[in-house]
């Protein structure tokens, strides 16, 4: 008999889901610690605080027999899901004894609020559940639960849903970004888990349990179906297990059959939501043999209830369902009138009770296909080309090699070290280098992570109206391109002496002094770390502007020095241990130096629910410790901002986005319906510096001031500014110009400082940005070109249309205006804090 356990409703004093009721996170921890007093099917494990400090919970359920042999029954599944040689008859017995292990993570987007209000009911219905159905899921799953993904977006929303309800502002949504640095974009961190929260749940999924079944709990727009299920739709990423996709489709249906079994309609399935996507956690794991899902709810206005007329509905995707109304993945649409919190709890509990049942109903299976997928992905990648993915130990910015490596071991990747120098072809490797074999289980996300990726131009890619790309979000997912870092595809087997890797390689560097004073490499994106540390102690640090000729290495253009006795030996050992960055000596002075001093840098922040890419840039700014100042509109429109500032940033923005809605007619009609759905918040939070700030702004260049104007932002500064800059692609259209995430070849100028310590050819990511000319004619001579596109030959990754467009145009320009400059970088740098190799761009703008 089940445990007596308290009710959600009894606990929070309404039903889940009730008008506007938001029960907090404090209170839901609070709930999830008593459940576990109250019963013994659950067990509550606080991974640890996320980013503000809230705790991020995982609670597992299951039979209180299964809690009692959790740590043997975790054994086993690791076994099953990645045997490393086990034969069948090998791992029969495993199958028979081990459970299936499910995972599922609630409002991820902390406006997305039905998750985490359904999270304590599932809970509830299964500790508390008596019937067959329930006992089977308890037997044969364990059952990890997230009940909230974003614990600090989860109290941000809910205390300011409270803050308004019962006011004219009730139901707006919440004007800053819900994530102290991501935002929406939390669930593009997956590649490289830069958040705690991402870490939390790679160790939970890719390291700990390795699940075979994950949904990850979404809400969308309100005017489509009412809720979208798996299974996807096309376009198909190429490197997930064939099995895996048959499983998306097997429990997309169970949960179809359930959800209208249970009388609820307006449900979606293979539609809208492709199945090339970015690799956010619940598009990854397909590619760790987990078939990962997300179920889209229709958003209310948070909980309280919003109207919808019947002619308001709409089709969700003009290939897949262009019209409201029934059909086959269809076919019962909903109606329309109030829709309410309490339907996307009643849904999405429905919908995860549904991928439980199915696991437990058919656990052999479940765990066999675990082993399948494992083990053909394993011949898939021993038979196929490439046979590895070496990363040589030589490397233009070796830390930020290791950094990969992190990166890969975050996920669950086997890579091996040479413990002796090994020769592939006619090429010898030294000892310390990295390889990435393709025999093992997760060859997919290797192949997806390290190779060149190229997005399918087809029927699924293009809208069948009128031929428009349509591209959801990243057409590519390489990281170690946008690291920046070499990793060789080999198609041969490799011949060598090898051990795991369990940890990234340690940092190591040594310290020389000279007579001459010591120098140390701008190629590190780690030693503008050391820089803002000397700098913070009051050590007066250099750069040299020409090349070097010193041992070990040649430095190029940018190494930064240091005066003899200008830092205590015992300062320069910690930076070295802490970062891994190597100082050498110098027999001799340079010749030629310049001062770096720290700059009074500020990044502009706006309301409108905030920018991303704003946030993403105080987090890369921060890891290196770069001190800045968070600049608003009142700042901007105060004008003088040459006194309190040296440089201003302006993120990736629309100038609507900027200077705010002054006239809804002229923008375009994306804009202006994302400034219209934030223009019912309160006064205060209606962002928007206007023409008045944009005069600010170049009064503050012709002052002296620098401002960093990244990739959309480049518009309002040379407006602002008068400058003769265009972008040639401004305009055309995504049949004409389209990258959306591709990395393409650069040519660089490195001896100039805002490209100081880059390749001379370097890959950038780029999301459809500027690609610059020079207008001017007159005064050209203002302007700099330092990074352009070549001839041919540009797209390393991803889909370019348009590469006619740019070639031999610019991603780089500095322009003189008055006594001040302009730095138009026409593409994210540090975009998703992802891009390690192109952040110089931005710190050298900065020093």
């Amino acid at each position: 008999m089940p445990n007596q356990v308290t009710s959600p409703e009894q606990y929070f004093g309404f039903q889940m889901g009730a008008d506007r009721k938001i029960a907090r996170w404090d209170k839901i921890v609070e709930y999830f610690c008593q459940l576990e007093r109250e019963s013994d099917r659950i067990k509550v494990i606080n991974m640890g605080p996320s980013t503000e400090g809230n705790p991020f919970i995982l609670a597992i359920i299951t039979s209180a027999d299964n809690l009692a042999r959790l740590e043997q029954y975790r054994e086993i599944n690791n076994k099953i899901v990645n045997p490393h040689g086990l034969s069948k008859e090998d791992v029969a017995p495993l199958i028979a004894e081990g459970k299936a292990v499910v995972c599922q993570s609630m409002s991820l987007h902390a406006t997305e609020i039905g998750g985490t209000q359904m999270a304590p009911e599932l809970a509830w219905d299964l500790l508390s559940g008596d019937c067959e159905d329930t006992r089977r899921i308890l037997d044969n799953v364990i059952f990890l639960m997230v009940p909230c993904f974003n614990p600090d977006g989860q109290i941000m929303v809910t205390d300011w849903y409270n803050e308004w309800v019962g006011t004219e502002y009730e139901g707006s949504l919440y004007p800053r970004l819900y994530q102290k640095y991501t935002g929406h974009d939390n669930n593009r961190d997956a590649l490289t888990m830069n958040m705690i929260e991402s870490k939390y749940m790679a160790k939970i999924m890719f390291q700990d349990w390795r699940p075979q079944a994950y949904v990850d709990h979404h809400h969308q727009g309100s005017e489509a179906a009412r809720l979208n299920i798996p299974p996807y739709s096309n376009p198909m990423h190429p490197n997930g297990d064939p099995l895996v996709w048959q499983e998306i489709n097997w429990y997309g249906a169970h949960m179809a059959f359930m959800l209208e079994q249970a009388g609820l309609d307006g449900i979606l399935h293979s539609s809208r939501y492709e199945g090339w996507g970015h690799l956010g956690f619940h598009w990854i794991t397909i590619y760790h043999n987990i078939a990962g899902m997300l179920t889209e709810s229709a958003s209310a206005k948070l909980a309280t209830p919003l109207y919808i007329h019947p002619s308001q509905l709409v089709g969700a995707d003009p290939r897949t369902m262009p019209e409201y109304e029934a059909q086959v993945n269809f076919p019962n649409p909903w109606p329309g009138g109030w829709w309410r919190l309490r339907g996307i709890v009643e849904r999405q509990k429905v919908s995860a009770y549904a991928l439980l049942d199915l696991a437990a109903r058919h656990k052999e299976q479940v765990l066999w296909n675990a082993y399948l997928k494992a083990t053909r992905q394993t011949q898939c990648g021993a038979e196929g080309k490439p046979q590895a993915y070496i990363i040589p130990a030589d490397q233009h910015d070796r830390l930020t090699a290791n950094k990969l490596i992190k990166a890969l071991l975050g996920q669950a990747i086997e890579i091996q070290v040479a413990k002796e120098p090994f020769s592939v072809g006619n090429v010898t490797y030294d000892a310390g280098t990295h390889v990435v074999f393709m025999n093992q289980s997760k060859s997919g996300l290797v192949k997806t992570l390290l190779g060149i990726t190229r997005y399918p131009d087809s029927f699924w890619t293009r809208n069948p109206a009128d031929g428009t790309p349509m591209v959801r979000d990243a057409t590519a997912d390489t990281v170690a391109e946008f690291m920046g870092v070499n990793v060789v595809p080999v198609d041969e087997w490799v011949d060598g002496e090898f051990v795991a890797v369990t940890e990234p390689p340690k940092a190591t560097a040594s310290v020389a002094a000279g007579a001459g004073g010591i120098v140390f490499d701008c190629r590190l994106n780690d030693s503008y770390r050391v820089v803002n540390k000397l700098l913070a102690k009051g050590v007066k640090v250099w750069r040299l502007p020409d090349a070097l000729e010193t041992r070990p290495a040649t430095l190029p253009p940018g190494a930064f020095y240091l005066e003899p006795g200008a830092a205590p030996d015992d300062l320069l050992l910690t930076l070295s241990a802490e970062t891994g960055v190597g100082f050498m000596a110098l027999a001799a002075a340079p010749a030629a130096k310049t001062p770096v001093t720290a700059k009074r840098v500020g990044i502009f922040q706006r309301y409108w629910a905030g920018n991303m890419d704003e946030g993403w840039t105080r987090w890369v700014l921060e890891q290196f410790e770069f001190p800045y100042q968070t600049v608003m509109d009142a700042d901007i429109k105060a004008g003088n901002l040459i006194d309190q500032l040296d440089i201003l940033v302006l993120p990736s923005d629309k100038s609507e986005m900027m200077l705010g809605p002054l006239d809804f007619a002229s923008r375009d009609a994306r804009t202006a319906g994302q400034i219209k759905r934030f223009g019912n918040c309160p006064p205060e939070y209606r962002s928007g510096f206007g023409l008045e700030g944009a005069k600010a702004i170049a009064e503050f260049v012709a002052q002296g001031g620098r401002v960093v104007a990244m990739d959309e932002s480049y518009k309002l500064v040379a407006e602002a500014c008068g400058l003769g800059i265009k972008s040639v692609v401004e305009g055309v259209g995504a049949k004409r110009y389209l990258t959306h995430g591709s990395t393409l070849w650069t040519l660089v100028d490195n001896t100039n400082p805002l490209a100081y310590g880059q390749p001379a050819k370097g890959l950038i990511q780029s999301w459809d940005g500027p690609v610059f000319e020079i207008a001017e004619t007159f005064m050209s001579e203002n302007f700099e070109t330092i990074v352009s596109y070549p001839e041919h030959h540009i797209l390393q990754s991803g889909w370019l249309i348009g590469e006619e467009l740019i070639a031999e145009k610019h991603a780089l320009v500095r322009a003189k205006y008055g006594k001040g400059d302009v730095v138009f970088i026409g593409f994210r740098c540090q975009s998703r804090g992802q891009t390690h190799g192109t952040f110089k761009y931005l710190f050298n703008a900065l020093m």
